[in-house]
């Protein structure tokens, strides 16, 4: 199947080169704010969060008057990525050294209430750094007081797990922190989205922190190696299992999410479907008792393959394996990876090429979070792939409104990829046919100049988030194809959801921020070809003169319909069908305001 989103990057090297202190191009900018109190690093995986967050704890420790720096993970087997490390050697004046006893990620121990006890014993004595999970942290808070954080770093690792809502015991113990102790809160995230309709941080507590943004696209074309990145969908019939091997190229280094066991795509029989996935590829010689490695006798060829089972929930047999893939140093050590829940945020394999996930997953989020295994840079690769096996729809399926749901849900997490995958224009308003071009500058006649310092920093850190919620819009998802008028979407459909999430704006902040959105999603989605000293890009169909686009022509484009038109050529003529009349049977309540511009 066609990919929905092919990128190629320039391997510039750029995002991997260091300075004077050994920081990579994101670690130093996100250091130039270490003194912030409220410090919120948004960077695409394998950016160097990680090691960002150590440079500036330990600025922190020794020369800001921080006494402890608390980390926390979602899951163990991402404390690995805190370990020790030299950091002296690269030219920076400390090295990062936890003490293995207040490393609280590392399997065993006496469960939940040693790792409390732990964690309690660490907040009274005078070491300095501790390693725990979410989970830890949340229970170990409960029997401390907000101000037992006076002095200290908390450092929360994939900050998207955090929610507004008042049942997240994550989101409700940091707001808890930041009134009423002096803590300073360093929080990181791949994606500041989580896939819900429920905020990450209000926005008086959002408006606290300083925020320090690393685009995707800039991170991967600053590499060394890796020249191209697909993001494509597959659709099958009837069990998944039976389609695995049309899409799981045991040539490339791989890690297969099989699907929830409550989505429509699971089995039920989790342990089965790896047995199955087993069998599809060849015969099982063995498994090493020692670092439950799995043996595979590939059909064919009789290559032996290496594949690791995360799936297997014995707890013993889970923490060989991991501690096996924490360990692993060669790209001949592993050669599958087959995973549940796990192996998504914070897994380091730089060696993998191939993320192939069966069944639509939650959240946009999430997805990012499973490319990024991918897209890391090795010299054992030029290409990455991420590939979704979904259920095709059937028209005579009772399931059907659920398959096209998601089919909506695949369209739209590849329209916000191709945002964050693309290179960053900045876009200023036109004066006059004098107005001279600048490199990386597109001027449009009409633009509105962002008016306000709020506008201005939702553009400059937030533009793919606020993408996301208008794509993730059940709405915004029925009139993508084409079944409402594009100045409909753009004037009013657009504005209503920016007011929910940034209800704080003026109408004129709205419009500004609005205009900015949908030039770039059109810009984006757009062919630009250089003739000379002109540029020129296709908008509908034909092909215009940078130099005379206006708002009013932008906007009577759909900034998001690219995707389900390279989607309806991927398909069969069936399949579309079924998808459109869904999506027509869909009814869009208009008022009048739509009415008058249509």
């Amino acid at each position: 199947m066609t990919n929905l989103v092919d990128v190629n990057y320039q391997q510039t090297g750029a995002s991997k080169s260091t300075n004077h202190y050994g920081m990579r191009q994101m670690q130093e900018r996100a250091f130039e704010y270490r003194d912030a109190q409220y410090l919120l690093i948004k960077s695409p995986p394998a950016s160097g969060k990680s090691r960002a967050l150590m440079f500036i704890a330990l600025d922190k420790l020794i020369n800001q008057g921080i006494k402890k720096v608390i980390v926390a993970v979602p899951e163990r087997s991402i404390g690995s990525s805190f370990a020790f490390t030299d950091l002296k050697k690269f030219g920076f004046f400390a090295n990062w050294k936890p003490d293995d006893k207040y490393n609280l990620c590392t399997p065993g121990g006496d469960g939940n209430s040693g790792k409390v006890a732990a964690f309690h014993e660490f907040m009274h004595n005078d070491e300095a750094l501790l390693i725990c999970t979410h989970a830890t942290l949340r229970f170990a808070s409960e029997e401390l007081e907000e101000s037992a954080f006076d002095g200290c770093l908390l450092a929360i690792d994939e900050f998207h797990h955090v929610s507004a809502d008042a049942e997240n015991r994550l989101g409700e113990l940091l707001r808890e922190i930041m009134s009423k102790s002096s803590a300073h809160i360093v929080a990181m995230t791949g994606s500041f989205f989580r896939g819900d309709s429920v905020p990450i941080l209000l926005p008086q507590d959002e408006a606290k922190f300083t925020k320090v943004t690393y685009n995707y696209y800039k991170q991967l074309n600053g590499y060394d190696y890796l020249k191209s990145l697909g993001i494509g969908y597959h659709f099958y019939q009837g069990r998944y299992t039976n389609a695995i091997m049309e899409v799981l190229d045991t040539d490339l280094k791989t890690i297969l999410h099989i699907p929830n066991v409550n989505s429509g795509e699971s089995t039920k029989q989790k342990h089965d479907e790896v047995d199955f996935i087993l069998d599809a590829i060849g015969s099982v010689i063995g498994q090493d008792a020692a670092t439950g490695v799995i043996e595979v006798k590939r059909k064919g060829d009789g290559k032996i393959l290496k594949v690791a089972d995360l799936v297997e929930d014995t707890p013993k047999e889970r923490d060989k394996i991991v501690a096996y893939l924490r360990d692993m140093k060669s790209v001949d050590d592993m050669d599958l990876i087959i995973a549940l829940g796990m192996a998504k945020e914070g897994f380091d394999w730089p060696y993998c090429q191939h993320a192939l996930t069966v069944g639509y997953r939650g959240s946009l989020t999430e997805i990012i979070q499973i490319i990024g295994r991918a897209t890391r840079d090795s010299e054992n690769k030029t290409h990455a792939q991420f590939t979704n096996l979904i259920a095709q729809p059937d028209a005579e399926d009772d399931e059907v409104k659920a398959s096209v749901n998601n089919m909506l849900k695949a369209i739209t997490a590849s329209l916000l990829m191709e945002q964050i995958l693309a290179p960053n224009w900045s876009f200023k308003t036109k004066v006059d046919e004098f107005d001279a071009p600048e490199p990386g500058v597109i001027k449009i006649r009409g633009l509105k100049e962002p008016s306000s310092s709020r506008v201005k920093g939702i553009l400059e850190s937030d533009i793919n988030d606020l993408k996301a919620t208008i794509l993730q819009n059940k709405q915004m998802q029925q009139a993508i194809p084409g079944n409402v008028d594009a100045e409909v979407i753009n004037k009013v459909m657009i504005p209503k959801i920016i007011r929910i999430k940034y209800p704080d704006l003026s109408d004129n902040e709205v419009e500004e921020l609005r205009q900015h959105i949908v030039v770039d999603s059109v810009i984006k989605n757009g062919e630009i070809k250089e003739v000379a000293d002109k540029r020129f890009i296709r908008m509908a169909d034909s092909f215009i003169d940078i130099d005379d686009i206006h708002i009013d022509l932008i906007d009577r484009i759909n900034p998001f319909q690219k995707a389900f038109e390279i989607l309806s050529k991927s398909v069969t003529k069936k399949v579309l069908k079924t998808i459109q009349d869904h999506i027509a049977a869909s009814r869009i309540k208009m008022d009048f305001e739509e009415a008058k511009i249509l």
